[in-house]
């Protein structure tokens, strides 16, 4: 499933912000040197010196006080503001339309040639107006707006199934390959937005993650009091949560646990591996079948650490049949098994970029060419510099296939095969101390199933 849209970022350097809004740096003031006091007469706050020069009113502000009292006693701590949920207004909703192919939902920042014909095209404005000028310096309250042609790489067209809907929570059974929520690449191609979008499903909260490419029960609030009070259940680990999946080869038909840390070697790619230094965790594997080539394994993980399953089950030499990260060449030829690579983090990354490189898989990656600097720097883009109108607004075709400024547009990229978009992980229950949400089991999942 593929969106195509035009949308515009906007940077508003006075309020920083959200959604596309960035904070400007303040213009430079002027310094004064001030000479150092005796220590008799240095003050400090919290160990920090307070410099001689700062105003009376701030310098009254940072001195140590008591806590302020309310008719003889302490005035209560403040409390603490409930986070918004994730959401999105009509206009977001209204950038992009869906649209279906070869099973798929389709809906891609760019180099700086690409921000010349912007501005060229007068699709950059200051003020509202077209920047002429790359060298202008922004000052307090300037607000910048660049409208971009944004890509998306494709998800699978499975339609996200509702479970459970209730005044408090939504639960679903997400299609795998979907995100949770809007991230790196994705935005329109998360589950959080297709919610909002295709069923009116407004400012969720998200109380746990799947991975990109776990399916299973998934579990929104939709208010910050049902959130609050989940999340402390979390925090008394009186959450279970159970997976399934489809392993290489004989899993042991005893229970095994898995207690070995783990660590996180890039949060950009999203890879982890065992390592004495990483955070303390625990999983339970049993058996459930054998069909002579692969195990049906249940999952319980006693922690919730990033890809914990998926690492501990390739420790323990049965990594997950499809994962597209930790059953890869790129781990050595026992694939990461008790944690033996030979390699450094960073020949490890290389390695595992270069295998998905040669696949043309990088979007498994959380990636894109561009962001290994791949993406065309010198591509002549003078010819380019006439799509936009003459006040600088975008064309009137907001939903055109290609846009001639657009590098990816320049680009031949195909589409994820069916198999690529689904991994043998699906999270089968969910279970609180005061609800359980389950799902079907996934049919690789079953004892006759043949890849």
């Amino acid at each position: 499933r593929s969106p195509r849209s035009r949308s515009s970022s906007s940077w508003d350097p006075a309020t920083g912000g959200t959604n596309g809004e960035h904070r400007a740096e303040p213009p430079a003031q002027a310094s004064t040197t001030h000479l150092p006091l005796p220590k008799s007469r240095q003050r400090t706050f919290q160990g920090i010196l307070i410099p001689p020069g700062l105003p009376a009113a701030l310098q009254g502000a940072m001195s140590p006080r008591l806590p302020l009292r309310r008719r003889g006693r302490p005035a209560p701590a403040p409390t603490a503001r409930l986070n918004p949920g994730v959401s999105f207004g009509a206009e977001h909703f209204a950038e992009t339309s869906y649209y279906f192919e070869g099973g798929l939902r389709k809906f891609r920042a760019q180099p700086l040639a690409y921000y010349r014909a912007a501005v060229r095209a007068g699709r950059l404005r200051l003020n509202e107006e077209p920047v002429r000028d790359l060298d202008i310096v922004l000052k307090n309250n300037d607000f910048l707006r660049n409208t971009v042609h944004r890509h998306e790489p494709p998800v699978t067209a499975q339609p996200i199934r509702i479970l459970a809907e209730d005044e408090e929570v939504v639960v679903v059974d997400k299609p795998s390959s979907l995100p949770v929520h809007p991230c790196g690449r994705f935005r329109h191609n998360t589950v959080i937005f297709i919610l909002g979008k295709e069923h009116g499903l407004r400012e969720l909260h998200t109380l746990h993650r799947l991975d990109r490419m776990t399916s299973g029960v998934l579990m929104f609030a939709k208010t910050a009091a049902v959130s609050k009070r989940i999340d402390e259940q979390v925090r008394q680990r009186q959450l279970e949560k159970e997976y399934v999946c489809r392993v290489v080869g004989e899993f042991p038909e005893h229970e095994v646990v898995c207690e070995e840390p783990i660590l996180v070697v890039s949060y950009k790619v999203g890879v982890c591996r065992v390592d004495a230094k990483g955070k303390p965790c625990q999983t339970l594997f049993q058996r459930l079948s054998y069909n002579g080539s692969s195990s049906v394994v249940r999952c319980l993980p006693r922690t919730g650490r990033t890809h914990q399953i998926r690492v501990h089950l390739q420790f323990l030499g049965h990594p997950i049949v499809n994962d597209p990260i930790y059953n890869m060449e790129a781990w050595g030829p026992h694939r990461g098994k008790g944690g033996e690579i030979g390699k450094t983090d960073e020949e490890l990354l290389r390695a595992l970029v270069e295998e998905h490189r040669s696949k043309q898989s990088l979007e498994v990656l959380g990636i894109g060419e561009e962001d290994l600097n791949c993406a065309g720097e010198s591509k002549d883009y003078k010819e380019l510099s006439l799509c936009g109108n003459q006040d600088g607004q975008a064309g009137e075709k907001g939903w055109e296939e290609k846009d001639p400024l657009c590098v990816e547009c320049r680009m031949s990229r195909r589409d994820p095969s069916p198999k690529e978009l689904v991994m043998f992980l699906h999270a089968l229950r969910y279970k609180g101390a005061d609800f359980e949400y389950c799902s079907s089991m996934p049919e690789w999942a079953m004892e006759d199933w043949q890849e």
